[in-house]
């Protein structure tokens, strides 16, 4: 009897001991599977920076992949000037937001931006309208060491009328020349080179510059045998829009070419036009111009100030004679003088401290 119940306690004792190996087995299995190993959340680091790394790297792909689609044009923009025809069939630039492109897209899409019913519809000016034919498409562009730029435009280019062709010409050669790198231009159609203009005949020959000129004005007053064609800046407006025209008509050369370039500044446009006079009439130069390591000296009588008491020199004073006088090669800069005036102001109280660049108004790119 004795004998028995030991056996009966031995027996339970094992049971007990089975199962609660069982037990504590599933517990640990339980416990594996609910909570992760020490080193998983590493595992799971890694998963995400290299997923993190791969998204990065699509979309690098696909910037790319927009990028060369769009021929390297990102949501950027830059201001480009672009040469177009006032309200009164004058051709003047335009400083406009057009899209970053690639480096070697630059002038291109600036040639682009010209074609009428194009990308620079909705960016025009009022007044203003492009200037080259709907449908015109710019096939490419050579630039060779001389500086001459090779534009190849497509049959489109042709559809003109005869009063439209130097309007054209100039506004194509002033847009692809306002890069330093670019100093004259020749047409190619569609792969053939042009001698001439299509439609009325305008020679281009070894290329076309802005020797040239634009907005081009005839007198029959000027001496031709004793005169210099100049190219001439002279403000207008446009609604809300004030901006410069260019325009090119010969001066007398008696005495300085510079000397004569700003009497006839002074005298004003002398054609009927919306160009404005913005000298005071009894403004005088003082003494001749003078060059001096490129920067031109002029100086004037107290009359060319707006405001004599403030020292204060009109903006589109100062704009007109800096646009006009830099146009020759050897002027870098120019620093108005007014006599018994130490320091000029502009309209804003800034003072003149150093000769005036035409980088001031307009920046030019390198090609």
């Amino acid at each position: 009897m004795q004998k028995h119940r030991l056996l009966l306690f031995s027996l339970t004792v094992c049971l007990a001991i089975i199962l609660t190996g069982c037990f504590q087995g599933e517990q640990s299995l339980d416990k594996n599977e609910m909570d992760p190993p020490q080193d998983a959340e590493a595992v799971d680091d890694l998963e995400s920076e290299s997923g993190e790394e791969a998204s990065a790297t699509e979309d690098e792909e696909s910037q790319e992949e927009v990028m060369e689609g769009d021929k390297g044009e990102t949501s950027e923009t830059i201001d480009r000037q672009l040469y177009l025809l006032d309200a009164n069939g004058m051709v003047a630039s335009q400083t406009l937001q057009l899209p970053q492109p690639a480096s070697n897209e630059v002038a291109k899409q600036s040639l682009e931006y010209l074609v009428k019913d194009g990308p620079v519809t909705s960016l025009l000016p009022n007044g203003f309208q492009a200037i080259l034919p709907a449908g015109t498409e710019i096939l490419g562009l050579d630039l060779d060491n001389s500086g001459t730029m090779v534009v190849d435009v497509s049959e489109e280019f042709e559809n003109y009328q005869a009063e439209d062709e130097l309007n054209i010409l100039q506004a194509m050669t002033y847009t692809v020349t306002q890069f330093d790198s670019v100093d004259e231009m020749k047409l190619r159609i569609d792969g053939t080179p042009q001698e001439s203009m299509p439609v009325d005949g305008t020679p281009i020959g070894e290329g076309y510059s802005r020797v040239n000129g634009i907005n081009l004005v005839h007198s029959n007053t000027v001496d031709l045998l004793n005169s210099e064609p100049v190219t001439l800046y002279y403000p207008s407006v446009q609604g809300d829009n004030d901006y410069f025209v260019p325009v090119t008509q010969h001066v007398n050369v008696e005495d300085s070419l510079y000397e004569s370039t700003v009497q006839t500044l002074m005298e004003g446009p002398g054609f009927d036009t919306n160009l404005q006079h913005v000298f005071n009439s009894s403004a005088e130069l003082a003494n001749g111009p003078r060059l001096n390591k490129g920067v031109l000296e002029v100086v004037f009588n107290q009359e060319v100030l707006e405001d004599s008491d403030e020292a204060i020199i009109s903006n589109d004073v100062m704009e007109t004679l800096v646009r006009t006088l830099t146009q020759d090669e050897d002027v870098e800069a120019v620093e108005v003088k007014v006599e018994d005036v130490e320091t000029l102001f502009n309209e804003n109280g800034e003072p003149y401290t150093e000769p005036v660049t035409v980088k001031s108004f307009v920046s030019t790119e390198k090609l």
